[in-house]
């Protein structure tokens, strides 16, 4: 697995809703009090493919990647999460093994929800079934367009697009805290093919190189440059 180069600031590689997020705050603070606190320290292992899942996480401080390791053992990252992000709700609904690797990308502390707290809290939050079903169906379209997405375009525009995503809607210039592995990773390109993409996007003065980040100095034209 490759070593990450960390920052203060956490961009997430994901611009779908999370699932937490769209529970009403009063059964956030219900399901957040009766969650075991956990700390993990780069690289850590936080959960694994094909374990059966007993819960769900919410990151509080610090981030996660999640994936898949490969049979060769290599770590094929899907996306990088932040503060305030959840995972593995699906899991928690499907009554199966999870399918992806969790990984910490520094120290960070999460929250383990509880499954059986989460169902059973959940029935008596209508409103907030509800608003789970649109959440996921947000999440499906928007897979559903990568997938379509990963099937055309250039490297250096589907780079670019990524990069736009991580940067959210910040104006002026933003840095992001990522590796030229994790983006290849992201992608499920190689770490050359990703270094030469991301060499045309700063030719082009769209951004900038850094030991361990890329910083965007008009997210704007970089997604446009994206879009052509």
């Amino acid at each position: 697995m490759s070593k990450f180069i960390h920052s203060d600031t956490i961009h997430r590689s994901l611009v779908t809703p999370m699932l937490f997020s769209a529970l009403e705050p009063s059964l956030q603070v219900h399901l957040t009090r009766n969650a075991v606190r956990r700390e993990f320290s780069d690289g850590q292992m936080i959960q694994h493919h094909g374990e059966m899942a007993d819960g769900f996480w919410l990151i509080e401080e610090g981030s996660v990647i999640v994936g898949q390791f490969l049979p060769d053992g290599d770590f094929r990252a899907v996306a990088v999460l932040g503060p305030g992000d959840s995972y593995g709700e699906l899991a928690i609904f499907a009554g199966r093994p999870r399918i992806v690797d969790a990984i910490s990308r520094g120290e960070s502390r999460l929250r383990l929800i509880k499954g059986r707290i989460f169902l059973d809290a959940l029935g008596n939050y209508p409103q907030s079934m509800r608003a789970l079903l649109g959440a996921m169906s947000v999440q499906l379209q928007e897979l559903l367009a990568l997938i379509a997405g990963l099937r055309q375009g250039t490297n250096p525009a589907r780079i670019a697009g990524l990069l736009a995503n991580m940067a959210g809607e910040e104006s002026g210039t933003a840095s992001i805290a990522v590796t030229q592995q994790e983006l290849a990773d992201l992608l499920g390109v190689t770490r050359a093919t990703a270094n030469a993409a991301l060499r045309e996007l700063e030719r082009l003065a769209l951004i900038k190189r850094g030991y361990g980040s890329v910083t965007i100095s008009d997210r704007a034209r970089l997604v446009q440059f994206a879009l052509a």
